[in-house]
Formats: structure tokens, sequence, C-alpha cells
């Protein structure tokens, strides 16, 4: 992944300190990380940054490689709303 959305991905994470309220240094997560408890647990506006520095496509790929398995950490609402969500808007 490019420094600068490294770098974006720090910032993002910095402010958002309540998304991952148990990691002593979230920002220095990993991306799939990032976006899995986005959708789990940020509102729309932290989505929305988050489409800005990643991407619809990346976020949409993470989102069904993680939910493709049998077991998977998404709520089940996040993941019935983001799976019809992705499939119109990022094919």
């Amino acid at each position: 992944m490019e420094k600068t959305i490294q770098n974006k991905l720090k910032k993002y994470m910095k402010k958002r300190r309540y998304l991952i309220w148990y990691a002593k240094e979230p920002e220095n997560l990993p991306v799939e990380a990032i976006v899995e408890h986005t959708l789990n647990y940020g509102n729309w506006d932290d989505f929305n940054q988050l489409i800005k520095i990643v991407g619809i496509k990346k976020i949409a790929e993470i989102f069904r490689r993680q939910t493709s398995g049998p077991r998977t950490n998404y709520d089940k609402k996040a993941r019935n709303y983001f799976s019809l969500y992705f499939n119109k808007y990022a094919k």
C-alpha cells in the first residue's frame, strides 16, 4: 500500500479511536481491520472518509474476502447492508 494512503489511514484512525477502542495504537492496524471496524461501528461520515482514502472497490474487495468464509466478525445487519451496497455500487 502506498505511503500516502498509510499516512492518511493513520490520521483517520487517530481521529476515530472509538472504532477500535480496545487497541493501544489503532492507527497502526492493517487496512483490513480498519475496514471491518468502520463498517461495524462507524457512522456514515466515517465510511465516506474511508472511501476517499482507500477507494470503494478496495473496501468492497476487503469486505467480500472477510465475509466469504463460514465465520465472520461482522454484525448481521452490517453484513447484509454492505453486501447490498457493494453489489450495487462496487461491482
